[in-house]
């Protein structure tokens, strides 16, 4: 939109660099072109504004094939006006000379005549055309059949536009129906899946197989490795009591070999032993009874206070021992009159 200011009555205009300008003072063009700027007196003034850069028109309509679905196109166009004073006179691109902005709706305009032009030709392509087949090839079909229309319709070029591209963005059909062709598909690729399923188990079994196919066998290695280690075993026990018993037997001899030394020699020490036992005993027997008779013979020629004496002293050595004795008079004279009764006596 064209930038529009007041100064003392008059109007300044200036417009943005894609904008065609085309200023009328009393019928007669004072300024045409793009970009401009200038004063202009608002009574005798006609101002159009004709944008001149690429322009994208999106649509979106409903089409019927020739097997009556009804399929939905998604296109964007982008077209440019290429002649402004063209279009400026075929539609109306006036502007307010106070404010610059558009009296009329001249995009809208353009943008009913693109759309019903190239709603026209793919609606007359579909019709002749099968659903299958459309949603195979119909995309390009209908954006080569939108562009050729478009660009051969005499208003669009009597208008000063230029159809630059057109794009089919989608084509698709109503929401049942996609649904049942795409169930065809989905069988498919699950019956796809599924195979690939059972082929991944059958792959599983055998590889299981395989694995239960090792075990077993090392199973049955590991059992006939055992069974040698008890044959062997039981040998080695065999010999090891065999070596034993050998052993046994040696220390057997041995020991009663020992024995039978060690017995014949206690009984040769124990016969010369009681030989000289039995001398040594008399010996001792003849010298005690001597010894007895010297003393029987010594004691029945002794003093008898002498014996009583030896006999006091022979009491003494057996008495314990006495710390501490404490004679009383009585006592005293006791023992004193009884010392001296037998020698008064004699």
């Amino acid at each position: 939109m064209a930038d529009i200011t007041r100064r003392f009555g008059l109007r300044h205009l200036r417009a943005v660099p894609t904008a065609h300008i085309r200023h009328l003072d009393r019928g007669k063009v004072a300024h045409d072109g793009t970009g401009l700027a200038f004063w202009f007196r608002p009574l005798t003034a006609a101002l159009s504004e004709v944008p001149v850069d690429d322009r994208e028109l999106a649509m979106l309509f409903h089409a019927r094939t020739a097997d009556f679905q009804d399929v939905t196109v998604q296109a964007t166009l982008t077209y440019r006006i290429t002649e402004p004073a063209t279009a400026a006179a075929r539609v109306d691109f006036g502007i307010d000379p106070d404010t610059g902005a558009w009296r009329a709706a001249p995009l809208d305009q353009i943008a009913t005549l693109l759309t019903e032009t190239a709603q026209q030709h793919a609606l007359g392509l579909l019709a002749r055309t099968p659903l299958a087949a459309a949603l195979v090839d119909g995309v390009s079909t209908v954006r080569d059949r939108m562009a050729a229309g478009l660009a051969s319709e005499p208003r669009i070029t009597e208008t000063g536009l230029a159809v630059i591209a057109v794009r089919v963005v989608a084509l698709r059909p109503e929401p049942e129906v996609e649904r049942a062709l795409r169930t065809p598909a989905r069988e498919l690729v699950q019956q796809e899946a599924d195979r690939a399923t059972f082929e991944r188990r059958a792959v599983a079994v055998e590889h299981e197989r395989g694995i239960a196919e090792n075990e077993l066998a090392n199973r049955i290695e590991l059992a006939r490795r055992e069974k040698q280690l008890i044959t062997q075993q039981g040998a080695n026990a065999r010999l090891q009591a065999e070596d034993e018993a050998v052993a046994d037997r040696v220390r057997a001899d041995a020991e009663a070999g020992r024995r039978t030394r060690l017995a014949t020699a206690e009984a040769e020490a124990a016969r010369a032993l009681s030989g000289a036992e039995a001398d040594a005993a008399r010996a001792l027997g003849e010298a005690k009874a001597a010894a007895e008779a010297a003393w029987l013979a010594a004691h029945q020629q002794a003093d008898p206070a002498v014996l009583r004496a030896l006999a006091l002293m022979r009491l003494a050595e057996h008495l314990p021992r006495i710390d501490s004795v404490t004679l009383t008079p009585d006592l005293l004279s006791g023992l004193l009159a009884k010392l001296a009764g037998p020698a008064g006596e004699r």
